[in-house]
């Protein structure tokens, strides 16, 4: 049972390592959760399960685009909760029983095809999605609640980003690994989905049965709907402009995550070529995210994302070129792709915290749990709508969907398509991010937030958190 303290003077004693790290469990969950579904769902629906491309994209992005109409009514709800265990643990024990089992069914290869099996999946997709929101927005919430100590909560951030890591790259290498290892036929998705699902059930009831230590020193509130809080971002302009830039980028690399599976399919000739690109992409990130903080702590996060942003287009359309130059291009751009990546994930996150701590020196209030709640819900809209928009790609390319045992050829349209969706796509929309990040300007302060590093695991944050103000905290240190 967490103990429920009003904040106090004096010094703030230190968390249990055991809830640290049993925190950071729960980025098992949203680690995968964010990955899996995007890098193979597409692709299991039209070579799989011969889903037409139009409908394949929108029972993709039903459900994903659900959260954002979801997300709001868990916090609210979740922010006036009263039962035992706490405001937030019992959404979590919630999330965890429902969620594995939903994502289990949602691969479980019915003897459906076509609109059917689309029916069947966009349905199970949907329960799992509204498990997740019931189990995620709680779970981000509760750094802010556990402790006061800006310092505490980086240690317990540590661990999140530390585990999100693991989580992605564990799950986006082994998932499409296993799913093509019994020839990419149902009975690989089935055991796939099962996989995937214990690994969730792991990080979701760790989570859950480390937290009961946990003590809840504050409770964050919200806005009760998503009007006010796209009421309350439109008085803040720094944060439209930033959201904008990261909105488009993540539809970039939404793009490039759902079209990875027919790039390596159709354009590099193997099924079994997603796994070595995805690990091109990821793998950086453990090297390389050191780099980017080094860069933004010398030079500023906004020239440093400005460097990502233009590493990041470059590389795209080196990719789209792979099918004149050859697999090695290709092998070597998503490689440049994944160096990119590593500060795209890193640096907006950094510039978001700056500007919710010089909002809440501006405006006098705590409104973190509205940006982030906003931010997690742009960023969950624009990878669903990148899987919808390569769906698209297809459909107009000419796209013949089949299942695992009739297999058809594409046309050349289709295989043209394909490149050009999986790199001058990406390209496009992340040189359009450029446009908001010119307008974004920078805490005129210059308050530099610090960013938690994982402890001995990689980092690779992909959700804010919500922090308290350097700003504030200093002036409670002060008192």
């Amino acid at each position: 049972m967490p103990a429920d303290a009003s904040a106090a003077s004096g010094p703030v004693p230190p968390l249990p390592r055991r809830v640290r790290v049993g925190y950071g469990l729960g980025s098992l969950c949203t680690g995968t959760f964010a990955t899996v579904p995007g890098l193979i769902l597409l692709y299991y629906l039209t070579d799989v399960l011969a889903v037409p491309a139009a409908v394949a994209g929108f029972a993709v992005f039903l459900p994903k685009a659900w959260d954002v109409l979801v997300n709001p009514f868990v916090g609210a709800l979740s922010d006036r909760s009263r039962l035992r265990g706490g405001p937030r643990r019992p959404f979590l024990l919630l999330g965890a029983c429902t969620l594995p089992p939903l994502f289990a069914l949602v691969f479980a290869a019915p003897p459906l095809r076509g609109a059917a099996a689309a029916g069947y999946v966009a349905v199970l997709f949907l329960l799992a999605a509204t498990a997740y929101a019931v189990f995620q927005v709680p779970y981000v919430t509760m750094p802010a609640e556990m402790t006061e100590d800006p310092a505490e909560r980086g240690r317990v951030l540590g661990w999140r980003v530390g585990f999100l890591g693991v989580a992605i790259l564990l799950s986006g290498a082994l998932a499409p690994a296993i799913a093509h290892a019994g020839g990419d036929g149902p009975a690989g998705y089935r055991l796939m989905g099962v996989a995937v699902a214990v690994l969730l059930a792991v990080g979701m009831f760790g989570a859950w049965f480390t937290t009961r230590w946990a003590p809840v020193v504050a409770r964050s509130e919200a806005e009760p709907s998503l009007r006010a809080q796209l009421a309350a971002a439109r008085s803040n302009r720094p944060f439209l402009f930033l959201a904008g830039m990261w909105t488009l980028q993540a539809l970039a690399v939404g793009v490039m995550l759902a079209g990875v599976q027919y790039f390596a399919t159709y354009t590099l000739g193997s099924p079994a070529a997603v796994t070595p690109l995805f690990a091109g992409l990821i793998g950086p990130l453990v090297l390389v995210m050191p780099l980017w903080t080094r860069l933004a702590r010398r030079f500023g996060a906004k020239t440093a994302q400005w460097c990502a942003s233009l590493l990041f287009t470059g590389g795209a359309l080196l990719l789209a070129l792979t099918p004149v130059a050859g697999p090695a291009l290709g092998y070597g751009a998503v490689a440049v792709i994944g160096v990119a990546y590593a500060g795209l994930q890193l640096l907006p996150l950094t510039m978001l915290a700056d500007t919710l701590a010089a909002d809440a020196v501006r405006t006098g209030r705590q409104r973190a749990a509205t940006f982030t709640g906003l931010w997690t819900a742009a960023e969950t809209l624009a990878f669903a709508l990148g899987a919808g928009v390569f769906a698209l790609v297809l459909a107009v390319t000419g796209f013949r969907s089949s299942d695992a045992e009739h297999r058809v050829v594409q046309p050349e349209a289709a295989l043209t398509g394909i490149s050009l969706g999986m790199g001058l796509l990406p390209a496009v929309l992340a040189a359009a991010s450029l446009w908001p990040l010119h307008r974004y300007r920078e805490d005129p302060s210059g308050a530099v937030p610090a960013v938690p590093a994982a402890p001995s695991v990689p980092s690779v944050p992909s959700v804010p958190e919500q922090a308290a103000p350097q700003q504030e905290a200093k002036a409670r240190r002060a008192d």
